[in-house]
C-alpha cells in the first residue's frame, strides 16, 4: 500500500546523501521563490565541492551491490517508485506549480508524464540481453554482455523539474548505475520530493543521491564529478554552452555523456495541411509550459497561399488563452521562470517589431498579474534578420514566416545550427516522405504537435546534443559492452 503525502510534507530542504537528509557541509542555504509572486517557498542547501564529493562517495561504495543485484530486484524497486510518484500526482503537481509556474493541469501532467519513464525502465531492466557470437574458428566461443557504465552524473533544468529528473534517474537505475544529480537552482524542491519517494520505495543508500546549489556554487560542484574518475557518464539537459562546457571538461577522464541541447525549432505548415489541424498543433507543442520547452517551435513557417488564413486563425486562438498564476484553476500560461527569461523575450519582440514584425496579438508584459508574465503573443511579417530567427526565444511568442516552395521551406528549416526538433503539417504522402527524409532534427512531428513518449527515443543532432533518453536505445545510454573471448574449447 503506497503512502498519499500532503503538499507541505514532500518539501524538503537538505541533500539527500547516502540515504539521509543533510545540510551543506559549509552550512549555506539559499532561497526557492514562487516566480508568479516572488515568495520565498523554502530555503535549501547550497552545496559545493564537498557535498559532491560526498555524493560521489556515497555512490561509489554503494555501485557494487547495486550493480550485482537481480534485474527483477532493481524492477521491483522502480516499480514501487512508479506507484508512490502516481499516489503522490496531485501533490507533486502543486509542488511542480508552486516553484516552476506551470499551471496545475500541467503540472500533474508532467507527474505522469516522468512517472511514464519510471515505469518503462522497470520493465527494461529485465530485458538487457547481450549476444553469443556466431563461432568463427573452432575451439574458441565469443559473446558479447552488457554492463552498467558505473557512477551517473545528472544534471537537470527547470523547466520540467520532475520529468527530466526521471528520465535521467530511472534508466541508470534500471541498468545498475548509481546516481550522484544536481537539480536547476530554480527548481530544485520537486526532485528534493522524488528523492524522497525513492527511498520510500526501497532505493538503497547511495544509490541515488541528490545535492542542491546556487547558481554562484553550481558549476564547482559539478566540476568535481567532471574531474573524478569515478564518476563514468555525464548526462545532462540544458543549454548548448553548458553542454560543450560538460564535453569540455570532462574530456580529461573521457566520460560517456548524454548531451540534450538546446533548439531551435521550425514548423512548416504547407498549403496542402489541413489549417485547423495545424494551429492546434502548434498551440499544443507551443505553449505548453508557456512556450518553455527545449522542443517548442521557434519558427513557423507558413505557405504563402494560406499565410493570411493561417495567421488570422493562430492570433484569435491565442488571443483567447488564459495568462493566471497556477493557483488559478483556469489558467493556461502561468509566469515566465525569472526575469531573465521576460527581458529575453522583451528583446526579441522589440527587435522583431523594429524590423518590421506585425504584432498580432499580445507583444507586451502582462506586469498586472505579477513580475514575470508576458502576453501570448504572434508576429507576423518575420525575417531571418531578426534574433528569434537564430535565437532561442524560450517563452510565449510565435513569428510567422513566409515561403513559396517545399524546397525554400526545407532549407530555412535547416539553416540553423541545432536539430532537436522539427515540424510540419502536409496532406501529401509523398511530401510526407521527401520532407521527413530531409530535415535535419533528431525528432519530426508530422501532423502532430506533442512529441515525447517514454517508448520513443528523445534527441537531437548538430548542436542539439547527442545521446538518446527514452525507449530501449535510452538504457544503452547507461550501459557498456563488454567482448568475451574463451578459448581452449576443444
Amino acid at each position: 500500500m503506497t503512502k498519499r503525502y500532503e503538499l507541505s510534507e514532500l518539501i524538503r530542504g537538505d541533500n539527500f546523501i547516502d540515504g539521509e537528509w543533510v545540510a551543506a557541509v559549509a552550512g549555506k542555504r539559499f532561497d526557492v521563490t514562487n516566480p508568479a509572486t516572488g515568495e520565498v517557498i523554502r530555503e535549501v542547501a547550497d552545496s559545493d565541492t564537498a557535498d559532491a564529493r560526498a555524493a560521489t562517495d556515497a555512490a561509489a561504495r554503494a555501485f557494487p551491490a547495486w550493480r550485482d543485484a537481480l534485474a527483477r530486484d532493481r524492477a521491483a524497486v522502480l516499480h514501487r517508485w512508479h506507484a508512490l510518484m502516481v499516489e503522490n500526482a496531485d501533490a507533486l503537481g502543486r509542488l511542480i506549480s508552486l516553484e516552476q509556474g506551470k499551471p496545475f493541469a500541467e503540472g500533474r501532467g508532467e507527474v505522469m508524464y516522468g512517472a511514464s519513464y519510471v515505469a518503462w525502465f522497470a520493465d527494461e531492466a529485465t530485458r538487457i540481453y547481450g549476444d553469443l557470437i556466431p563461432q568463427q574458428q573452432r575451439g574458441k566461443r565469443m559473446s558479447a554482455i552488457k554492463e552498467p557504465v558505473g557512477i551517473v552524473a545528472a544534471i537537470t533544468p527547470w523547466n520540467f523539474p520532475l520529468a527530466m529528473i526521471a528520465r535521467k534517474i530511472a534508466p541508470a537505475l534500471a541498468a545498475g548505475c548509481t546516481v550522484v544529480a544536481k537539480p536547476a537552482e530554480d527548481t530544485p524542491l520537486t526532485a528534493l520530493a522524488l528523492a524522497m519517494l525513492a527511498d520510500e520505495a526501497g532505493v538503497p543508500p547511495g544509490v541515488l543521491n541528490l545535492i542542491s546549489a546556487s547558481r554562484d556554487n553550481a558549476m564547482p560542484a559539478v566540476a568535481d564529478w567532471l574531474a573524478d574518475n569515478r564518476v563514468r557518464k555525464v548526462t545532462f539537459t540544458g543549454s548548448t554552452p553548458v553542454g560543450k562546457y560538460l564535453a569540455r571538461a570532462s574530456a580529461d577522464t573521457l566520460k560517456k555523456l548524454s548531451l540534450e541541447l538546446g533548439g531551435n525549432a521550425p514548423f512548416i505548415v504547407f498549403d496542402d495541411a489541413d489549417l485547423e489541424a495545424a494551429v492546434t498543433g502548434l498551440l499544443a507543442a507551443k505553449f505548453r509550459n508557456g512556450g518553455q520547452t527545449c522542443v517548442s517551435p521557434n519558427r513557423v513557417y507558413v505557405h504563402s497561399g494560406v499565410y493570411e488564413r493561417f495567421a488570422d486563425l493562430l492570433a484569435t486562438r491565442v488571443a483567447a488563452l488564459k495568462v493566471a498564476p497556477a493557483s488559478d484553476p483556469a489558467a493556461q500560461i502561468g509566469p515566465m521562470i525569472n526575469e531573465r527569461a521576460i527581458d529575453k523575450i522583451t528583446r526579441h519582440v522589440d527587435d522583431a517589431v523594429s524590423r518590421g514584425a506585425r504584432v498580432l496579438t499580445g507583444g507586451k508584459r502582462l506586469a498586472e498579474l505579477g513580475p514575470n508574465y508576458y502576453a501570448p503573443t504572434v508576429l507576423a511579417d518575420a525575417t531571418p534578420d531578426m534574433h528569434m530567427s537564430c535565437d532561442e526565444t524560450f517563452g510565449p511568442v510565435v513569428p510567422l514566416f513566409r515561403f513559396d516552395d517545399e524546397a525554400e521551406a526545407i532549407g530555412a528549416a535547416n539553416d540553423t545550427l541545432f536539430g532537436l526538433a522539427s515540424y510540419f503539417y502536409s496532406q501529401d504522402v509523398r511530401r510526407i516522405d521527401r520532407v521527413a527524409r530531409q530535415l535535419e532534427a533528431g525528432i519530426v512531428g508530422i501532423n502532430e504537435g506533442i512529441l515525447a513518449s517514454e517508448a520513443a527515443p528523445f534527441g537531437g543532432v548538430k548542436e542539439s546534443g547527442y545521446g538518446r533518453e527514452g525507449s530501449k536505445y535510452g538504457l544503452d545510454d547507461y550501459l557498456s559492452i563488454k567482448y568475451l573471448c574463451q578459448g581452449g574449447l576443444e
